[in-house]
């Protein structure tokens, strides 16, 4: 009887820890996307502000230049495509843009802020000195 009850305990001692072997088995998990893709897709956003060298609102291009350099874009959203039909030779302009494939793609094109002189210049045109009356 002692030898019975033994081999039942170390028998159901064996399917125990056998059953928590098996709970604790991981699964195989599928293989997690890589970042590199990740990363092709998260283009950073660069800005630059400059005067409009030439610009081709049906074609979508616009070339400005910077303080150190010149910048040929294209623009391939409808609002940038729109922006550039409102510019013109020599305005200046604030263009946010990406880098794809080798291309420079504006994504936002807006008319820079006047400087101060050009500003003022402009208020004393528009500003005369009124006759006086007495």
């Amino acid at each position: 009887m002692k030898a019975m009850i033994r081999v039942l305990v170390i028998g159901l001692t064996t399917l125990v820890f056998s059953g928590v072997s098996f709970a604790q088995a991981k699964p195989a998990t599928p293989a997690a996307p890589t970042t590199e893709k990740k990363a092709e897709t998260k283009a950073k956003a660069t800005r630059v502000t400059g005067e409009v060298t030439s610009v081709d609102a049906k074609a979508g291009t616009l070339a400005i230049k910077a303080k150190d350099k010149d910048v040929n874009l294209t623009a391939e959203s409808k609002s940038a495509k729109g922006a550039l039909g409102k510019i013109k030779v020599g305005d200046m302009v604030n263009v946010s843009y990406t880098e794809k494939d080798g291309k420079m793609i504006a994504s936002s094109v807006k008319a820079a802020a006047k400087s101060k002189a050009a500003a003022t210049e402009k208020k004393a045109a528009t500003t005369e000195k009124k006759p006086d009356t007495k």
